[in-house]
């Protein structure tokens, strides 16, 4: 009995281990060839274009904040508003703000300050006002630090179709300094790229809401902006909403690029712990099936399958496996950076065994500390993701 139940448990590992290869590799690597920096010769005379509102949440100022916030200002599309929104007056991204608004007099624009008090998610708060008073059927909701191509809002539009609900974009990082910034391209471009462009692929949810075009229509069919605002995952639930209506969710050819100062590297993993903390308490089941499509994991279950069901040495195996999974994460990441490697071997190499190695932290992080530190507040998850505030953070870890 024993021997059956250890060859089912073999062939359930094994299967798992090889699925693996073909749904989130090869899929990542096809989907992002075939979607990824097509193409097209979008101009103002191809179409009639519709009008979009810009929603910006500012909270602060990094030193590309200016920078990126003027590549909305000079983008190449015919009708569009850019709305800052801001929580409180004599925040410092006011003054830059209104900088480039006398910089760029022909760009609609305006300024809303204060929020409105909706729920606990700091963010749709920030963003209700201009979402309230926004002129346009379009919203394309945008992170403050999201650098657009003049051809961006272009490329986004003509995938909304009428049964499209949501349109986002892959993120990636743009180049920096220092081994924190290299560590986020590899994270970006092989972790985060993976599961992106293959639950993409497949049809499944993966919107991360730093850059997301929705209609009006479609918004107000899923209950309005303020329905999620008690949701610290906010981009994913809504995205859930929209799948549930019916509509596909989209991903642009265009990658959404974060052009972010120059972090700490402890500033990076509380960042990839809070999402996983923010997994686990939308999907709790995500706690223990996460692990297992990570390349260190997913080998050992390999291996030790591949030696019970045929008797393989495991550690060639493994050892294949790895080399083979470091090899496709390379492909991939020049596939997502437009045919290009963003750094050299090296430096990929290192920041690419540091990322394996480390990778069961933020998974205990997220079992063992259930309070998240985000902006300016502390809080805290029930299970469905519900959020309530606990406090307020420290001012170093804001």
């Amino acid at each position: 009995m024993c021997q059956v139940i250890l060859f089912a448990v073999a062939v359930s590992f094994f299967s798992f281990w090889s699925v693996n290869w073909f749904l989130m590799h090869f899929s990542a690597i096809f989907y992002g060839i075939w979607k990824l920096f097509r193409k097209r010769r979008l101009t103002a005379a191809t179409r009639n274009w519709p009008g979009v509102s810009i929603l910006k949440p500012l909270v602060g100022a990094d030193p590309n904040l200016e920078s990126n916030l003027e590549t909305f200002f000079a983008m190449n599309y015919p009708i569009y508003e850019i709305l800052f929104c801001m929580h409180e007056d004599g925040d410092p991204s006011l003054e830059i703000v209104e900088r480039l608004r006398k910089k760029y007099p022909e760009v609609r624009s305006r300024v809303f300050v204060g929020g409105e008090r909706v729920g606990a998610n700091m963010k749709i708060n920030n963003l209700f006002p201009g979402y309230r008073e926004a002129k346009y059927d379009l919203f394309f909701f945008s992170d403050a630090g999201v650098k657009v191509k003049a051809d961006t809002l272009m490329d986004m539009v003509q995938h909304m179709t009428d049964r499209v609900g949501l349109v986002h974009q892959l993120p990636l990082v743009c180049d920096g300094e220092g081994f924190t910034n290299a560590l986020e391209k590899v994270y970006f471009s092989t972790v985060c790229a993976r599961i992106y462009l293959a639950a993409a692929m497949h049809g499944f949810n993966c919107h991360i809401g730093m850059s997301a075009l929705m209609r009006r229509s479609v918004l107000s069919e899923i209950g309005g902006l303020e329905k999620f605002s008690n949701h610290l995952a906010e981009d994913y639930v809504l995205a859930s909403a929209v799948l549930s209506k019916g509509y596909k969710l989209v991903i642009s050819s265009q990658p959404v690029w974060q052009n972010l100062e120059s972090k700490r590297l402890s500033v990076f993993l509380a960042r990839i712990a809070r999402w996983t903390q923010i997994r686990f308490a939308t999907q709790p089941h995500q706690v223990f099936v996460e692990p297992l499509f990570e390349c260190l994991v997913n080998g050992l279950l390999g291996a030790w399958a591949a030696r019970e069901l045929f008797g393989w040495d495991p550690i060639p195996f493994y050892v294949l496996h790895v080399l083979v999974w470091l090899i496709l994460d390379v492909i991939l990441t020049i596939v997502v950076n437009g045919g290009v490697m963003p750094m050299n071997v090296f430096h990929f190499l290192a920041c690419w065994i540091f990322r394996e190695c480390s990778v069961l932290y933020p998974y205990l992080y997220a079992v063992f500390v259930p309070a998240i530190q985000w902006r300016a507040g502390i809080y805290r998850l029930d299970w469905g993701g519900q959020v309530k505030e606990a406090g307020l953070a420290p001012p170093s870890i804001r």
